[in-house]
């Protein structure tokens, strides 16, 4: 049987070196996700923390063949997931991939006509830009070059509690 190279959309990460990360789950407060994906299915708490500068908290859990979830909130006083909850009142956010050299991508996929937005390029540690949904089927797609340190240590009771890592102090409701 003769296979034919996928062509359209499909190819958007083609050359790309692209590997996948995560997916992230957003509602209005990660508690509410807590029941699922950590006590029914077993996600255990790997990292977390706040991202002041959108406007989120976000925990990683872990699952035992690697896999990993993000679940996310807004952070008080933000405006970053409104939009996203008028539209689809929470679950799937974005899907993400990590590539070694964003820059790069970013030319390939200019090149190939794709529509980004979120293009942040200004923190060494971390890189990133989103493929429209329109263009994915309805999925956002995140493109992210990590060179982030190692986070030190925290707990779930730390990222909850606004203590994580760039923790706004303010516990999540």
């Amino acid at each position: 049987m003769t296979r034919r190279a996928p062509t359209g959309p499909s190819r958007s990460l083609d050359g790309l070196g692209a590997v996948f990360d995560h997916v992230a789950v957003a509602a209005r407060q990660i508690r509410d996700l807590l029941p699922t994906y950590q006590d029914l299915l077993g996600g255990r708490f790997l990292e977390g923390g706040d991202n002041p500068r959108v406007g989120y908290r976000a925990l990683h859990l872990g699952f035992p063949d690697g896999g990993r979830i993000e679940l996310m909130e807004p952070l008080p006083g933000s405006m970053f997931f409104d939009r996203f909850f008028r539209r689809a009142g929470g679950g799937l956010h974005h899907v993400t991939f990590k590539v070694k050299d964003l820059r790069a991508a970013v030319e390939r996929l200019n090149d190939r006509g794709n529509s980004l937005t979120g293009l942040y390029l200004e923190d060494p540690t971390w890189r990133e830009v989103f493929l429209h949904p329109k263009e994915n089927h309805g999925v956002l797609l995140q493109l992210a070059e990590d060179n982030r340190p190692p986070r030190p240590p925290t707990t779930i009771d730390d990222v909850l509690g606004g203590r994580g890592s760039y923790g706004t102090g303010t516990p999540s409701p």
